[in-house]
């Protein structure tokens, strides 16, 4: 894996990028970083190019002026124009979006159709948030404020896993939260004021002109299964993958049939098209 700082509009991005091929850029989540997609990114560099950034404010990466989601995806825009200075004609990219990078996908989706050649929402929705959605960051953020990042991780970080994965994976759980006690408290922040403003985006399912992958948790607690169900209709061509025992981090709760999703929607994608 080659790991580097990009320099976009005079701010630092960190990336990893391996392999060759087709790209496809991975977007983790809220509170996270790249590292969160470790247990796939080989298998997908074996046949594409993968890259894997640090989003503007999480991990090696710096924060940037406009930290909504279409400022996001603009970055992230930014960043493959840099990095694949010849892939800006045609349907080119692939995007994969966990949880808040799926929100940043839909918004890289609605902004920049043309260079997609499919994109997939791994636990993530096209909805807004509800009002109690709302309030519920709104009491984080002021959690947030008032404790500082450590506290907050410590105690979210657990509710993201299925019940059963978090009691017979503990130390793996304890890992993470250690990994990202010292996140940027003003980032978690700014995510989550995103988040509260982001609209509803199910007219970039409906007008999609590539393929889109979704991968669900039966056991999600942040982004609700039924919803995944009413939106996997939604596309024109769409692929749905339900991980039966998962939460919302089915990337390790469900590694191999996540892997077996991913590899299978990439490969279909990326077919040649018939004559």
């Amino acid at each position: 894996m080659n790991c580097e700082h990009i320099t976009v509009n005079s701010k630092r991005i960190y990336l990893r990028s391996a392999g060759a091929g087709t790209p496809v850029l991975l977007l983790h989540g809220f509170g996270e970083d790249g590292e969160i997609w470790r247990h796939h990114w080989d298998a997908i560099a074996a046949k594409h190019h993968v890259l894997v950034p640090d989003l503007p404010g999480s991990g090696q990466s710096a924060a940037i002026e406009d930290m909504s989601m279409e400022g996001m995806a603009d970055c992230m825009h930014a960043l493959l124009d840099a990095t694949l200075p010849n892939q800006s004609g045609g349907k080119s990219i692939i995007v994969i979006g966990h949880s808040m990078g799926g929100y940043i996908t839909l918004a890289f989706a609605e902004k920049y159709p043309a260079v997609l050649k499919g994109f997939g929402l791994f636990h993530s929705t096209a909805y807004p948030d509800t009002a109690e959605k709302k309030e519920a960051r709104k009491k984080s953020i002021a959690f947030i404020e008032s404790h500082g990042s450590a506290p907050f991780i410590r105690q979210s970080t657990p509710n993201l896993f299925a019940d059963p994965y978090r009691t017979n994976n503990a130390a793996q759980v304890e890992e993470m939260i250690t990994r990202y006690s010292q996140f940027d408290p003003a980032s978690l922040v700014a995510y989550y004021e995103a988040m509260i403003a982001r609209p509803s985006r199910t007219d970039v399912l409906k007008n999609a002109g590539c393929p889109v992958l979704f991968i669900a948790g039966k056991q999600d607690k942040a982004v609700s299964y039924a919803d995944i169900l009413e939106q996997c209709h939604l596309p024109a061509v769409s692929e749905l993958c339900v991980l039966e025992s998962a939460g919302h981090m089915g990337m390790f709760e469900d590694p191999e049939k996540c892997r077996k999703a991913l590899q299978d929607f990439l490969t279909t994608v990326t077919l040649p098209a018939l004559a």
